[in-house]
């Protein structure tokens, strides 16, 4: 009795051996381009690049932040003005609706303060939408009320200078 297989069975083993190496291969080249996809998907988005100066305040008040700088770079929104509460860029999302304006998603997070989500629409040259601010909980406040808040501005270039 042998142990051996078959001739014909190992001839059968080849191809299937060779297709799982081949499919093996395109997996592996697949994760690589896809962890290289973010950046070329952002730059192409319509947000990648762009800055806007805004000013922001609490719904129903007046601003009370004269000048944050909200920008798009490498997938991520990042707002100037909270940098001083140590918030993070965050991921976003965006949708392009028909007339062209362009809505946004996002969410920054502090680890003092707690989270902002993010939502907002371009059009244009113009940005305006809202922010929510989750505070964190705390042992004297263990529920905090999210406080709403609005935003509006302009795009300007890497200077400043608003563009027209």
């Amino acid at each position: 009795m042998s142990h051996l297989a078959p001739a014909s069975s190992i001839d059968n083993r080849l191809p299937t051996r060779r297709a799982w190496c081949l499919g093996a291969g395109r997996a592996t080249l697949a994760l690589l381009l896809a962890a290289q996809w973010p950046e070329h998907a952002a730059a192409n988005d319509g947000l990648e690049g762009r800055r806007f100066d805004t000013q922001a305040g609490m719904a129903g008040k007046a601003a009370h932040v004269p000048s944050d700088i909200l920008s798009f770079a490498a997938g991520l929104f990042h707002s100037s003005d909270c940098d001083q509460y140590q918030y993070g860029k965050g991921r976003y999302t965006r949708s392009v609706e028909p007339d062209g304006a362009i809505r946004f998603e996002a969410e920054t997070e502090s680890p003092t303060y707690g989270r902002n989500t993010w939502k907002g629409v371009i059009r244009g040259r113009s940005i305006e939408g809202e922010f929510v601010f989750h505070r964190k909980p705390t042992w004297w406040r263990p529920n905090p009320e999210p406080l709403p808040h609005w935003f509006k501005g302009q795009e300007v270039d890497p200077s400043g200078k608003p563009l027209s």
